[in-house]
Order: structure tokens, then sequence, then C-alpha cells
């Protein structure tokens, strides 16, 4: 079983995040994820760079990750 925490600490170490938030039960899990780097990308490919940090794990241990991906701007006015 994979804890949502070890899932939040992959993300921080791959992506410069504002905020990250991580729930599941160990296979399943709901992300926010909030950081800069998705100015001007679409929901897709926030989404990639999401599971790039994540790498291996999303194929291994990570069976599905639903993600709201949002910029600093879009989470402070309520994204």
């Amino acid at each position: 079983m994979v804890a949502p925490e070890s899932v939040k600490s992959s993300i921080e170490a791959g992506l410069a995040c504002a905020h990250v938030e991580v729930i599941g039960d160990g296979e399943h899990f709901q992300a926010l994820v909030v950081s800069s780097a998705f100015e001007g990308k679409s929901r897709v490919q926030r989404h990639q760079l999401v599971y790039a940090a994540l790498g291996e794990r999303m194929r291994v241990e990570i069976h599905a990750l639903s993600m709201r991906t949002l910029t600093p701007l879009e989470w402070r006015s309520g994204g």
C-alpha cells in the first residue's frame, strides 16, 4: 500500500509546487497540485507534468490518480 504522503512527496520532489494535497486509499488517489509550471499549459500538459514527477510509480504503485491542477493565481481566486 502506498501512503498519500509518499505520493505527495514524490510530486513535490519532481515539480516545483506552491501547494500539494493528496488523499487516497493506498491504490487510488486524488491530488490538488498548485504550481507556476502550469502557467500557459493545457489540462493534459499539466497532468503530464505531474505524471512525469511521479515517474515509474504511476505504472507500478499507483493504480488511479485524479488530479486538480491549478496555477497559483487560479488557486488564490478559488480555482
